[in-house]
Order: C-alpha cells, then structure tokens, then sequence
C-alpha cells in the first residue's frame, strides 16, 4: 500500500478518535497522571495480562514501592512477593535492573528521550513509545496487538505482523499523524479502541467505533480477516513430579536458580518426569527425605508462552526437615514466599 495514501487516510481518524477517547475512556489507576514511574510500571505490568488482572497488582506494587528509588532498593523477595500471580517474571527482575540503572545513571529522574528509555532494561520499542508520549508528549507510537488490529482493519493491511519490519512500518506511519500537544491522549485512545471496540474474533463492535465510515474492513466486511496470524508453533510439552512435604508445621521449598524459567522464585521440590511411586520414594530418600504417609494428588497441568507442564505430584508426611530444602510455616508460604501459579495450583492440598 502506497505510504501517502496510508497516512491521508490516517490523518482522518485522529479528531474523531480523540473526541471518542475524551468521552469514553476507562478510569483506571495508571491513569490518574501522566507520571513516568506509573506509566511505565503499569505498560510492564499489562504486558501479556489482563487490565483486571493488573490493576489490583499495580495498586500494590504502588503502596509499596512508590518510586524509582523504592524500586532499586527492594528486596528481593517484597518484589517478587509483590510480583506473585503475574506471571512473565522476568518483567520484574528487569524492573529492578532498569530502575537502578534510572538511578545510577539519571539520578533517579526517569529520563525524557525515547532513545535513553529504550535502552533501559526489558524495555522495547513499545513501551518506550508508551513512556515518551504519554509522560513526555513526543509522537512516539506504542504499537501492540490492540494497535495493530486496528490499523490492520483501517487499511485492510494483510502484512504479517509478528515480523519487526512490519511493525516498524506501523509506527512510521502513525508518527506522521501525531497531534501536537495530544500525543499522550491519542496513544492511549489508539489502545482503548483496540481493547473496547476493534477487539479480536469475527464480532468486533463497529457500530460503536467512531472510526466506522473510516475503516476498510468494515465497509468490505472483511474484519474477521484482519490482522493476519500466522499459526503458532506447538508448544513443548514437560512432565514433572510435585512433592507436597510436611513436616510437622513445615512445609518444604526451595528457590530455583537464577537463570531460565522462573528464574530465583521459590517453588516446591520436584523432579522431571512422571515419578511411580517407587521412583518416588528413591527421589525422597535421595533428598534425605524419611517418609512417613505418601499420597497421590491428582495432576494438573500448567500452560507457559512456549511450553506446558503437565504435573503429578505426591502428598508427603515426613519424619524429618531434610537439609535439601528450605522449611517454612503455611503462614510464611503466604506472606513472604513468592511461589508461581504453577506450583501454587497445589496450594490446596497443602494438610495444614
């Protein structure tokens, strides 16, 4: 598609979507100011989550750590405490790295070029362009799912667009439509639309879009067809073996390591593979495990980006605190331990 005629036909959409926005726009906490700290925070936050699912977590993470030197300084454990249930915890972990690098380098003042926020830790393209318009005005396009849904429609665009060339077209092309002084509002109104209205499957809400007599797609009654999704590859399945152990008030952890999947979170022990039960016990006397009763929990299974865990596990009353694992009380698992979804779907089962 020829760029001239993309940007005119851009050009139109930008007082009615403003207009929309300004009538329409959800209330929500990241919302309240234009803060930097904020806006960033929540654009890491909403990254492959829910906006319901963020806004209790936000509303926390703000209490707690209210500015970037809240952040840099935390403790290990209040972040990933804080972080529980998220998911994508590498999110956090370069939360923190960027907002010391904020501090050492910036003084603690975030800083207002979309070049130095895109070089922080875990920062992209995307929220780069979020942060710079939003907090600082310049005509710096956030380009998501939602954004390229819509303009994918607007234009009846047919490009691939899990490819960075293509995105990068997008953001070119919006960045020549940026109203001046509105840079912030029209960012959040392009992602309101594609979260409220232009939204994903065959019945998107046209007849609420002020975008309607604009958009291609709906005059042709093409939107199903828009964007193009390439189909994903399988995930990768991995079978593992829980081991819920007890121990009088005790319950048994350990942290895993630093580096890969839920990197330096906690997690109850277990093994790869689906143990049988005499495997099972080899495993607890290899972990200087002496175990008293051991029952079968039915299995569950988790679901990661890339890969799935399908999950047995075995109810545990053990006779001793072996030194392979950390002890901990239910009351302590709740409150300061930073256990993921997966091992938490187990929380149940727990006997104290």
């Amino acid at each position: 598609m020829p760029e001239s005629k993309s940007i005119a036909q851009l050009c139109k959409i930008v007082k009615p979507l403003l207009s929309w926005y300004r009538k329409n726009a959800r209330r929500l906490p990241w919302r309240e100011n234009t803060d930097p700290y904020r806006v960033w925070v929540s654009e890491i936050m909403l990254q492959q989550t829910r906006v319901a699912a963020v806004i209790p977590y936000f509303l926390r993470f703000m209490e707690q750590l209210p500015s970037v030197e809240a952040l840099a300084n935390a403790p290990w454990d209040q972040l990933m405490k804080l972080w529980e249930g998220l998911g994508y915890y590498s999110r956090a972990r370069n939360l923190q790295k960027a907002a010391r690098v904020i501090c050492e380098k910036y003084g603690g003042i975030f800083p207002d070029r979309y070049e130095e926020i895109l070089s922080l830790p875990g920062v992209g393209p995307y929220t780069a362009g979020a942060v710079a318009s939003i907090s600082f005005e310049q005509p710096t396009p956030a380009v998501d799912g939602n954004v390229l849904r819509v303009i994918s429609r607007l234009l009846e665009w047919d490009a691939d667009f899990s490819r960075g060339a293509e995105k990068k077209q997008v953001a070119h092309l919006l960045a020549e439509i940026y109203p001046e002084g509105q840079c912030g509002a029209f960012t959040q109104a392009l992602m309101e639309l594609g979260a409220v209205v232009c939204t994903p499957g065959t019945a998107p809400r046209c007849t609420a879009c002020p975008l309607q007599e604009h958009c291609c797609a709906c005059a042709h009654k093409t939107q199903a067809s828009f964007p193009v999704i390439p189909p994903k590859k399988p995930r990768k399945r991995e079978d593992k073996t829980i081991f819920l152990l007890h121990c009088g008030d005790r319950i048994a952890v350990r942290q895993r390591d630093a580096a890969g999947l839920l990197g330096g979170l906690w997690e109850f022990p277990n093994a790869e593979g689906h143990l049988d039960a005499d495997a099972a016990e080899a495993w607890l006397w290899g972990h200087e495990t002496k175990a008293g009763k051991i029952t079968k929990i039915a299995p569950k299974k988790h679901i990661f980006t890339h890969i799935e865990w399908h999950m047995d596990c075995y109810l545990v009353l053990c006779e001793n605190t072996s030194p392979a694992f950390t002890w901990v009380t239910k009351g302590e698992l709740e409150e300061k331990i930073s256990l993921p979804t997966a091992f938490q779907k187990f929380s149940g089962e727990l006997a104290l």
